[in-house]
This record gives C-alpha cells, structure tokens and sequence, in this order.
C-alpha cells in the first residue's frame, strides 16, 4: 500500500500515561471506521513500567507493516523520548501533537520545532471530574486522522466499559474537547490532507465484520484449531500473551493450560502429554528455547509430537526483550545435538499466525514429529485489523495404533513406505513398547546396532523429506526479473517495498517462506529460475542466506540484505538498497 493511501501515526508516553490505551483506542475507531489497521508497540528495556510507544497505520486495504515514515506524532510527554526516536521517522510534513504542560521537546525534535501544535491536554482533562488528559490526545489525533468522532466515541465505550459508566462518560467528555482540528489547515499527513472544516461525525452503517488480534493471540487460535489440547509452558517476553489468551479459551474446549517452573519442565511435560495422546504445545523465546533443546532431542528420537512457538526477541542472552529480531533462525534449524530432522515453520504476518499454526500442528501430529513455529515481537505483541482468517481443511493428523494379531509383537518403530508408524497410547492391551530416548529397533527395544541406529535415523529424516506440504510452503507473489526472498515478519516490508519497485516498472515477485525445515528445494529453485534474487531478513549475519546457500538452491550472483534489530526493515530502506546495487552495477 502507498504511504498516500494510509495514515501513519506514533503516541509516546512514559509509565502510566496511557499510550498504548489511548493508540489501542484509535486502532479500533480505525476498525469501525471501516479500515484495516496495525499497530505495533515498543517499551523501554524495563519491560513493565517505563516508557513505551504506540505506532499505527490504517487505510483501505490491508497492512502488513508500518510505513516509511509518521504523518502525526502525539506525544502525552517527553519522559525517554529518545529511546524511541529512531523507531518513528519523522518528516517535514508530520503534525506533532504536544501540551506545553509537559516541559520543553526534547533536542531530537528541534528541526521540526514549527510542526509542533500544542494543546492543553493536562489543563482539559482537569476540567472534567475524571478525566485522563490521554482521551484527550485521542480526540485531537483522531481529529487530525480525520477518523469520524462516533466512531473514536463507540471505540472508547467499547474499551472502557468494563470500568463503568462514569469512567465511558468521562473519557467522551475528553475526547470531544480534544476533538478539534490542528490549526495547521492543509498540512500533509502521509499524503492525506488535514481539515480544518466541520468534523464528520457519522460512522458507516454496517462497518465490515473484521478481527481486532494480535500475532501472540492469533497463534493461540491456530494451535486450538489445530487441535492443540494441552499446554505447559513458563512466562517469558514477548511470548507471554500467547499463555495469556490460552488459559480460558483451551479450557472451554475441555484442554488444559499449566504455568510450569520453567523451561526445562515445560518441553518435558508437553512431551509426556503428548505421549499421552494429546496434541500439545508451548511458547518461549530465545532463552527458553536454548533450555529445551534437550527434550526437544528426546521428542525427535521418540518420535512424539509436539509444537513449540518460538517468540522471538533481540539477543543474545536477555538481549533486548521488548524489541523484534529474526536471529533465533539458526538454533531453531541446527540447535538440536546429533542428527534431529524436524519442522522449522515462520509466521508472514499476523493473519498468517492462525494459519502456520493450525498446519503447524497438524503437521507434527501427522508425521510424529517437534515443530518449530518461529514468530517474534513484532508479530507476537503488534495488533492488526484483519478480514477473518479460513479455516482449511489439512486431513492431517495422528496415525493411530491398533492391536496387532495374535502371536505378533506391536512394533512402534515399524518401517513403513511413508516412514510413519502407527502410535499406541498408554495402557491399550497389546501395544505398550519401551518408550524411552535411547535409539531403538522397530520394536522400541534399546539398541546400539549399527544397523538399527541408520535405519531409524534415515526413518526419522526421509518421513519429512518425503512429506509433501503442497503450496502452502511459501507465499509467491507477483511476477518478474527480481525476487525478494525473505520469511516472518520482514515479508510485510518487502510486499510493500515490491509493490512500490513495480510501480516504477521494475516488476518485482516476491517469496515468503513459510516451510523452512525441510527445505522445498526444486520448488524453490523452480520459483528463483531466471530471476536476480535478494533474500532479506533481520538479523547481522544473513542466517536464511546462509543456510540457503548450504542448500545450493540459490543462484548465481543473488545477493544478501541482512542487518540486525531492533529497528523494523521499512520499505524504503529495502528499495534504496536495491536500487543502489543496481546503480552500481550499472557503472
């Protein structure tokens, strides 16, 4: 979508101003408005507490990422501002909305000092018995957005209703004082242009059905749609809502969800659930992750299902939670001691969340297998105004055990064309076998042979290689000379960075990986045939690259574009890069 197409704007605010309530209240005045929206959050190194931001983009069709720049940014004060300047690109055309109650702009703003509209926030506020100076800054930006005030009014009872009426009222007091267009008449804001005219108060009468979710909540839903019944898993940032979301809505579906004591319990109950049988998951970050690699190893050689949602945050080590990063690629694919076949899945975008999931799941339970889903921080803990997602239909699932006839052993490692033995439960007469993680024969009888060790090790590896997953391996888009490969999060960035190189008559396609272990190599290389590729990730190094450069499915002359967190890709710094490539190939 063209940054003229959307609006772009960033709150701030330090601990306890409401920031985030006040860019959560104009995300759902955006969605009755009848946009598509995302808003993405950041908060300070404290996690809880401190300073923190909320960026938003709405239009008439769906987003996937934050533009290349903010059309307005409210600031409900200056506490930290610094620590998010370099997350909200300004530019000479932005409004910036201030009360002059709040101190004096801080020196990262001074060259854009005669954009700053100031506005009593604070002083208004008090004139209302309860009001909150930050309903105020959501009428003044919902006015400058030119969202229409019934709807801004209907997001804030929706928000607030549960804190009671007197609470609702005030806070619509608030936002219809704030409600005024900025005196700046005809500044540009993303390329739509302010009013100083009668504000429009009407919404549309029947808004369209859409879902107001997050990356963390959607891939809850896709685990229960995929079956998910179990859950254990310890808190940890930015994975924590995931539980969050969880806890009530795997109960009514007769699952259940157990905060365990840390990571190490967590892999090691959702695997004897699982042995149980029933699909189970959990969800972590990086450092959790690295904890459960051993269970993980045990759940490969036992051949158990499981899922675990990967989070990701900027490391290493504690890193920087609050932040996104796309740098656990490379223990998610090679973490796992001796040879580990398993699933390495990414999310594309949140909508994308419900889907990866519910294959996900699908896909460990079907082939007995540990499935990886990798998201990160700006997916997990970003909200997004979404058309509702499908439900397919996988017709995949667990290969069940029945018992064998009379005079024959049950053999839960048995060779079979697919690699895929039948599972047994615990306790059904005539199916128990040794369950443990030492290698085995087809029986599941301990052994150190070496015939048994190949032959269940090329079991484990070639039911994966063999699988075929269909088109939902990746998300081919457009058409043309120049591929941008990229996977998770970053695919928003560059669809939109593809679109704009089309635009300019450099027709551009576009491959989100959403399969990356096993490896769809002839697809992919079919995919790359005769085009100039750029894989595009986050993170210092160019993991993708590297292990597609391993793989030797990439061809002659493609080209890296890698840089680390915790700053989102934009699409303009995509396009720059190529086209300066480009310049330079030319000289």
């Amino acid at each position: 979508m063209s940054e003229a197409m959307s609006m772009s704007c960033a709150i701030t605010g330090s601990g306890g101003s409401g920031a985030v309530t006040a860019g959560s209240m104009i995300l759902e005045a955006a969605a009755r408005a009848g946009h598509y929206g995302l808003m993405t959050r950041s908060a300070g190194p404290q996690i809880r507490g401190g300073e923190s931001a909320a960026m938003l983009r709405f239009g008439p069709q769906q987003i996937t990422c934050m533009g290349d720049s903010f059309g307005i940014l409210a600031a409900l004060d200056w506490g930290n501002f610094s620590r998010f300047a370099g997350e909200i690109p300004l530019t000479p055309a932005t409004l910036i909305l201030a009360d002059p109650d709040a101190g004096q702009a801080p020196a990262e703003l001074e060259p854009y000092r005669p954009q700053i509209h100031w506005i009593q926030l604070r002083e208004l506020a008090a004139s209302r018995a309860g009001g909150r100076f930050n309903m105020v800054a959501v009428g003044a930006i919902a006015a400058a957005a030119q969202l229409p005030l019934a709807a801004v009014l209907e997001a804030a009872t929706a928000t607030l209703s549960r804190k009671g009426a007197e609470v609702v009222a005030a806070a619509h007091e608030c936002i219809r004082m704030g409600y005024q267009p900025p005196s700046a008449a005809g500044a540009q804001v993303d390329g739509l242009a302010t009013t100083t005219s009668a504000p429009d108060t009407s919404v549309a009468a029947a808004p369209p059905q859409r879902w107001n979710i997050s990356g963390n909540e959607a891939a809850g839903l896709g685990g229960l749609r995929g079956g998910v019944r179990f859950v254990a898993a310890y808190p940890i940032t930015p994975a924590t809502e995931i539980l969050e979301w969880l806890a009530p809505r795997i109960t009514r579906l007769g699952g259940s969800l157990l905060q365990a004591e840390d990571e190490l319990a967590s892999i090691n109950m959702i695997i004897g659930s699982s042995f149980g049988g029933v699909p189970s998951m959990t969800a972590t970050s990086g450092p959790g992750l690295s904890l459960m690699m051993e269970g993980l190893g045990l759940a490969v050689a036992s051949e158990t299902p499981v899922v675990v949602v990967n989070v990701m945050r900027g490391g290493p080590s504690t890193g920087i939670p609050t932040k996104s990063e796309q740098s656990d690629l490379n223990i998610a694919l090679y973490g796992l001691h001796g040879d580990a076949p398993h699933l390495v899945l990414a999310a594309l975008d949140i909508a994308d969340c419900v889907l990866t999931l519910h294959w996900a799941t699908q896909l460990a339970e079907q082939l007995q297998s540990v499935a990886i889903v990798l998201s990160d921080q700006l997916l997990g803990q970003s909200r997004a105004i979404i058309d509702p997602p499908d439900t397919p239909e996988f017709n995949l699932g667990r290969r069940l055990a029945t018992p064998p006839e009379a005079g024959q052993e049950y053999q839960r490692y048995q060779l079979t064309a697919e690699g895929l033995s039948p599972m047994s439960r615990p306790g059904q007469p005539g199916l128990s076998y040794t369950a443990d993680g030492l290698e085995h024969n087809q029986a599941g009888t301990p052994s150190s042979l070496a015939d048994d060790h190949a032959t269940q090790l090329a079991k484990r590896r070639d039911k994966l290689t063999g699988f075929a997953p269909g088109p939902l391996w990746a998300e081919i888009t457009g058409s043309g000379e120049l591929c941008l490969l990229t996977w998770g999060s970053s695919h928003g960035a560059v669809l939109e960075a593809a679109e704009h190189l089309t635009a300019q008559g450099r027709p551009t396609r576009v491959i989100g990986l959403r399969l990356i272990a096993p490896l769809q190599s002839q697809a992919l290389r079919a995919a790359l045939a005769g085009t100039q590729v750029w894989v595009v990730e986050l993170n210092q190094d160019g993991q993708l690259y590297h292990y597609l450069r391993a793989a030797a499915v990439l061809p002659e002359g493609t080209k890296a574009l890698a840089r680390p967190g915790p700053l989102p890709l934009r699409p303009a710094e995509i396009i720059r890069a190529i086209t300066q490539e480009s310049a330079h190939d030319q000289c």
